[in-house]
């Protein structure tokens, strides 16, 4: 599979990420035995770079992972995950419980992932969101300790903005910038892409696929289970389904040219965004994680390009992203 770099930090991935959550998290339960082989099947197929996080489950997506990679050559793998929510005795963190990125608190965070991730450093360690209660250059003065111990090597943001990442950074270098980003939310384009471009920081779109409508598989008629973060989202009532269908159509008609699905389109058009890029779409199933990982082999033309800017730039997405 193709690598890109990740900014200006040295860090090679494959050109496409798998995102692990819905794994273990914010879906009707799967069952791990099988999430365990698609892990496998991924790392078979070439994927180097495994998205995760301590408040999925919580805890059990990086157990999971640390699992199914207990006998897995590491060497090449870089497994991301996240702190940043506060605990609460006996159930964890969870994202209704606030935040808390203190520094001691971050390491504490830091030496559990590690166990339950079954490795000596964290590859790259993201604060999951900005907690507004602790300055930034507290918590990447905090990431920096931990990396010079050698018990994370890079240092991430989620969601941050401008003004935050450029702080950050002059403390400690960021790595990644994870924010969503995709064909239908490009909020990030504004500020904060320039702002990356410039600090030589990668970007790592979240929810590339649309949280899956941009498959082209859901429908006003498809349901959700109860657990599924779908099921009370904005953008998956039966009227906003509808009216975003436009944004459907239009990938499905580029993707007639290149013999591709609509979510390979969606894909191969962020990739073209910038060269330091790298989606992390999520599945469940090894037919989803093929098709996924071969929108890297997909090169939209400036035609395609133009086109597909002209078409949404006359389409109104409806409904909000939360």
């Amino acid at each position: 599979m193709k690598k890109r770099i990740l900014g200006k930090s040295g860090l090679e991935v494959t050109a496409m990420g798998l995102g692990c959550m819905r794994m273990s998290f914010a879906d009707k339960p799967a069952d791990k035995s099988e999430m365990i082989k698609l892990l496998h099947q991924a790392v078979d197929a070439g994927v180097t770079f495994f998205d995760t996080a301590e408040v999925y489950g919580p805890f059990t997506n990086e157990t999971l992972l640390g699992e199914a990679f207990a006998d897995v050559n590491k060497d090449n793998l870089v497994i991301a995950t996240k702190f940043g929510f506060k605990h609460q005795e006996g159930v964890g963190p969870l994202p209704s419980h606030g935040f808390d990125s203190r520094p001691e608190q971050i390491r504490q965070v830091a030496e559990a992932s590690l166990k339950r991730l079954n490795v000596e450093a964290i590859d790259l360690f993201y604060q999951h969101r900005v907690d507004p209660n602790v300055p930034i250059e507290d918590v990447a003065g905090a990431v920096q300790d931990l990396i010079k111990e050698g018990k994370v090597k890079h240092f991430g943001l989620s969601e941050a903005n401008a003004e935050t990442i450029r702080r950050a950074h002059n403390v400690q270098n960021v790595t990644a910038l994870q924010s969503e980003y995709s064909i239908w939310w490009r909020d990030i384009e504004a500020e904060i892409l320039p702002t990356c471009e410039e600090l030589g920081i990668g970007i790592v779109p979240y929810s590339p696929l649309g949280r899956g409508f941009l498959t082209g598989t859901i429908t006003k008629n498809t349901t959700y289970d109860a657990s599924d973060l779908r099921s009370n989202n904005p953008r998956f009532t039966a009227q906003a389904i509808d009216a975003n269908q436009a944004v459907v159509d239009l990938l499905i008609d580029i993707g007639k040219q290149h013999d591709a699905t609509p979510a390979q389109i969606a894909l191969a058009w962020l990739l073209a965004q910038k060269p330091y890029i790298v989606p992390i779409p999520g599945c469940r199933s090894l037919s989803r994680l093929n098709e996924n990982m071969a929108a890297a082999d997909i090169t939209l033309s400036a035609p395609d390009l133009s086109q597909i800017e002209n078409a949404m730039a006359d389409i109104e997405v409806v409904g909000d992203r939360y």
